[in-house]
């Protein structure tokens, strides 16, 4: 059974953080966000990139010249992928092993969920929810490439273990930070889907896009968790809004007047019980980091808000089935605004409660 949250507009964050220690990262979002904390990913660290943390346990990775990529082509390649898909097999019929197969995070991509695991015995108060991520399938397969250089999307098969290799790495993240007994969310975080529509992905279906998403959803809703997506760019936001997710966390600062166009969309969207995560405070944009403040966001926001009530959708509504985050992570911004911005998500956040 899906578990629920009831986020009144509380703070939550999307994952990266520009640091090099990953206790003092997870101090840092227990500083901020402690009701809703999460695992930090430092990409400062070259296997916690988007793509390198959730590769290793897919079948044919090679490390060549530099490049790692899926060898495709390889003699051993038919062995890999049958044991793969054996792998999955097994462990899908016995989840409790999750943690000791090669859908898990190894000792090297997995520090900051064993960071934060610890942290999260430590705590004394349980946390409304905590969260993880994976990275998106449609941003994990247009991303990873084979031997020739072309995405694992094109391939069937490989993008089949992809999806599955991601879905059950989700499961384990649930499985591994229940601890404090209660709500766990996982973010798909899905950047390459700005790109849906245009020549970059203009042979790519939305069918194909929303069966990948839907894995991945289904899989998280398995084990009782909270399935997000996170989109820092503009999209087709009926494909988000339709995916199944319980969480749909968009660029609020840049993009709410296109979001606001699937108006039908996103009544529905909330009239299922489902959950808008408004990433309204900046973290592209440096300059735009130091130019905003809690008040001027507070009146971005409530405008936002007020264009949602003039659609028909009741303020109490919005108020209490919304969150508050930065409009994407933080790995690439200098620490002091990485700060800046962890300070306007705790503190907007808490005067939209408090008004």
């Amino acid at each position: 059974m899906v578990q629920t949250v009831n986020p009144c507009c509380l703070p939550m964050l999307i994952g990266s953080l520009p640091m090099d220690d990953h206790l003092q990262a997870s101090r840092l979002i227990m500083e901020y966000t402690p009701a809703i904390p999460l695992w930090v990913q430092l990409p400062v660290f070259p296997e916690e990139s988007m793509l390198a943390q959730f590769l290793p346990g897919m079948p044919a990775v090679v490390n060549k010249n530099g490049k790692t990529f899926i060898h495709s082509d390889s003699e051993f390649f038919d062995e890999d992928l049958l044991a793969f898909f054996e792998d999955y097999m097994a462990i899908s019929n016995a989840p409790e092993e999750l943690s000791n197969s090669r859908f898990a995070f190894t000792k090297a991509t997995g520090k900051g969920v064993a960071t934060f695991v610890d942290t999260l015995t430590r705590l004394k108060t349980t946390p409304v929810a905590v969260k993880g991520q994976v990275t998106g399938p449609i941003t994990f397969c247009t991303g990873v490439k084979d031997q020739d250089d072309r995405a694992i999307f094109y391939n069937e098969t490989l993008r089949d273990a992809a999806v599955k290799h991601l879905a059950l790495n989700a499961r384990w993240q649930i499985q591994t930070l229940s601890g404090p007994k209660c709500p766990v969310i996982i973010f798909i975080d899905e950047p390459a889907l700005a790109g849906f529509g245009s020549s970059e992905l203009i042979s790519i279906s939305k069918e194909e896009i929303l069966a990948c998403l839907k894995e991945v959803v289904d899989a998280i809703h398995t084990d009782g968790g909270l399935a997000g997506i996170h989109v820092c760019a503009n999209t087709d936001w009926s494909l988000v809004l339709e995916s199944g997710a319980d969480i749909v966390n968009f660029d609020a600062y840049a993009y709410f007047d296109r979001f606001i166009l699937y108006k039908d969309k996103i009544k529905d969207f909330l009239s299922a019980g489902r959950f808008l995560a408004w990433g309204i405070v900046p973290t592209l944009d440096p300059e735009a980091i130091e130019r905003e403040s809690v008040d001027s966001l507070y009146g971005c926001l409530s405008d936002h808000f007020g264009e949602l009530e003039s659609i028909g959708i009741d303020g109490e509504t919005i108020r209490n089935q919304s969150f508050i985050t930065p409009s994407c992570g933080m790995g690439s911004l200098k620490l002091p605004l990485a700060k800046r911005v962890l300070a306007m998500t705790r503190d907007l956040s808490a005067k939209i409660r408090e008004s």
